[in-house]
């Protein structure tokens, strides 16, 4: 993987990365309270790369957006070696035929009323840009690389990192 995908190669890494990782760390910002950040499980990635959570309509983090709707998602598959860092742009989206599209079983633990909770939103974020770390390597060859560059003095190489065109 390199730096000189095409829009569309990077969008398929990028959903093929988030599908298989699933949770992120999202992070908001206001001026008042500073970064805050907070696991969510994704529920699609769609084909422009929009990347869609369900929420609860009156969380911090819905009215966090309300004041400043740029944000940072983090995935992160440590057992893979694979990272990605995505800084977006958010807004909450009242459209239950999109939930009802993205509904799932794991959900319902968060909202027992389901689809009819009327807490329940969805965030859809929209990256503006991307970029990743993968190692794509066994965590044997991750540690003998290390103890490798170690022990000749060399640099560390961890593999393939980029920007994922958008």
């Amino acid at each position: 993987m390199s730096s000189d995908w095409s829009r569309t190669e990077g969008l398929e890494y990028l959903k093929d990365k988030v599908k298989e990782i699933k949770t992120a760390m999202l992070t908001t910002y206001t001026e008042e309270k500073g970064f805050h950040s907070r696991p969510m499980g994704t529920a699609d990635i769609d084909s422009e790369g929009n990347i869609w959570f369900f929420t609860n309509e009156y969380s911090p983090k819905v009215s966090e957006i309300s004041m400043e709707n740029t944000v940072s998602l983090t995935y992160s598959d440590v057992k893979n070696h694979t990272y990605l860092s995505i800084v977006a742009t958010a807004q909450v989206v009242e459209d239950r035929e999109k939930m009802k599209e993205l509904w799932n079983p794991f959900i319902q633990a968060f909202f027992p009323q389901g689809l009819d909770d009327p807490k329940l939103t969805l965030l859809k974020v929209i990256p503006n840009d991307a970029e990743y770390w993968d190692s794509s390597s066994s965590r044997m060859v991750v540690l003998f690389n290390m103890l490798k560059a170690t022990l000749t003095g060399k640099q560390y190489d961890e593999g393939k990192h980029g920007k994922v065109a958008l």
